[in-house]
């Protein structure tokens, strides 16, 4: 089936290109009959429905969506729809794209502004998706069966550290019934503690930092209570820092980078455990010495996350947070809670306030400029004014 054209001149569908990445952003400036580009392994449901009520004429994936190992009906969806869908443009489409430019699709998946090959990909088929679905729903049965076999040995192995929490160190930080904040290496780390501020000032929680993560929290000018981690993947002066430290160790009790440390001559603690991910075991740890609420920054799991990476997840990383519970949020919860979003513009509230001062302030130096009491000396400043201008218009 040939693409629609609005140019008999020139094959293939001409119509403005709209960036709508990351997945969903963008969506507003869509109008019907755009090319609407997107970077997505998984395009879901939700997106392919917003995508078809924009009225959208084709779509492009910078992303290969056949290398999702969710399936997902967004694709099918989108097809059904009659929206042609274009497969793995490849990143470098973004070396001359310009949002909102007119472009060309030609049927063989082409891109063109004007004369110029932008980039190319893959036209896919009602039954090209349909493989794609199926491969990606076997794929997902088989890591999922993988992943819960490893639970279940782990939790025959782990047994007294999640129920009793038998390895888990005493810190000499008071933990109980106080905020913790585990705080773990991510991409947008800095942003994601900036938009924490507020929470961080009011409460002044205890701070357990994951491996580099302390480096990152002393840059913006906190000090982690505990470290947790590889000595080998931390500064020393932050070490150095005054926060315990606590060294991931197997079940034997040996420890990566206890070397390090006490060449260093910092004092630091071991857990011993299966459990390799540092994160899992601040979170274990913040738990058994009672915190009343641990803030996860930095290394969110959902189960969208376990699907996508089944064969690369640990049973450890949904268990640590089972057994926290209730008493888990991650930071970004937290950041909507202080986020307040209104139309009202708080400029013109300043400049209200500061009316108000500026008339305050007049009234009280009026007022208790002159002899009189401070009625009169309003009233007498008063008729000065008027008297004043009156003179300024000639009355």
């Amino acid at each position: 089936m040939s693409l629609f054209s609005r140019n008999n001149d020139l094959p293939g569908l001409q119509a403005p290109v709209r960036d709508c990445t990351p997945m969903g952003k963008g969506m507003r400036k869509l109008g019907a009959g755009d090319i609407a580009l997107i970077d997505a392994t998984n395009i879901n449901r939700a997106f392919a429905q917003q995508l078809i009520d924009a009225g959208v004429a084709a779509v492009l994936n910078i992303a290969r969506a056949g290398a999702a190992t969710v399936p997902s009906f967004g694709p099918q969806l989108l097809i059904d729809a009659g929206i042609t869908l274009v497969d793995d443009l490849g990143p470098e489409v973004r070396t001359h794209f310009k949002d909102g430019k007119k472009g060309r699709l030609t049927d063989e998946g082409e891109l063109f502004y004007g004369d110029k090959l932008l980039a190319s990909g893959t036209v896919l088929s009602a039954a090209a998706v349909d493989a794609q679905w199926e491969s990606a729903q076997q794929q997902l049965l088989d890591h999922m069966e993988a992943f819960f076999g490893n639970t279940t040995e782990f939790i025959r192995s782990e047994a007294p550290l999640l129920v009793d929490g038998l390895g888990i160190p005493a810190t000499g930080v008071e933990l109980d019934n106080r905020k913790v904040v585990v705080v773990s290496p991510a991409v947008d780390l800095d942003a994601q503690l900036k938009s924490l501020r507020n929470f961080l000032r009011e409460y002044s929680p205890a701070i357990i930092a994951v491996n580099e993560a302390a480096d990152t929290l002393v840059k913006a000018g906190y000090s982690p209570d505990i470290i947790i981690g590889d000595p080998a993947r931390i500064e020393v002066e932050t070490m150095r820092g005054g926060a315990l430290m606590v060294l991931p160790a197997d079940t034997s009790g040996h420890a990566i980078g206890m070397e390090r440390i006490q060449d260093l001559g910092i004092g630091a603690m071991t857990f011993p455990s299966a459990i390799t991910d540092a994160t899992d075991l601040a979170i274990l740890l913040a738990e058994y010495h009672g915190a009343s609420l641990i803030v996860n920054v930095g290394a969110p799991i959902d189960l969208n996350g376990v699907f996508a990476d089944a064969a690369g997840a640990q049973p450890s990383g949904l268990l640590a947070r089972l057994k926290a519970g209730t008493k888990l949020v991650d930071g970004k919860a937290i950041v909507e809670l202080y986020t307040v979003r209104s139309n009202f513009s708080f400029h013109w509230l300043w400049a209200l306030l500061g009316v108000l001062v500026l008339i305050a302030t007049i009234v009280a130096i009026a007022g208790f400029n002159g002899d009189g009491s401070f009625v009169d000396n309003l009233i007498d400043t008063w008729n000065n004014i008027a008297v004043e201008v009156r003179s300024w218009v000639g009355m």
